[in-house]
């Protein structure tokens, strides 16, 4: 298809998301060395991006309301 081809305008009124994706927040995040070591290593071992699981771990914790152990030093 070339330029001549398409519409000049699309009308988008009556569209719906699809909802077969889910959607993420990209965000920057500051991880300890051994934290992303842990994560990446085990990636490895299963087959996934390192940073899947993290969002998976993360998201377990938040659906069992789990807190860490603060430890200050």
């Amino acid at each position: 298809m070339n330029d001549t081809e398409m519409r000049k305008e699309y009308n988008f009124e009556n569209s719906v998301s699809n909802p077969y994706t889910k959607t993420k927040k990209a965000i920057t995040i500051r991880l300890e060395p051994q934290a992303i070591a842990y994560f990446k290593e085990m990636s490895v071992e299963l087959g996934l991006p390192y940073q899947t699981l993290i969002n998976m771990f993360l998201t377990q914790c938040a659906l069992e309301q789990k807190r860490p152990k603060l430890v200050w030093q």
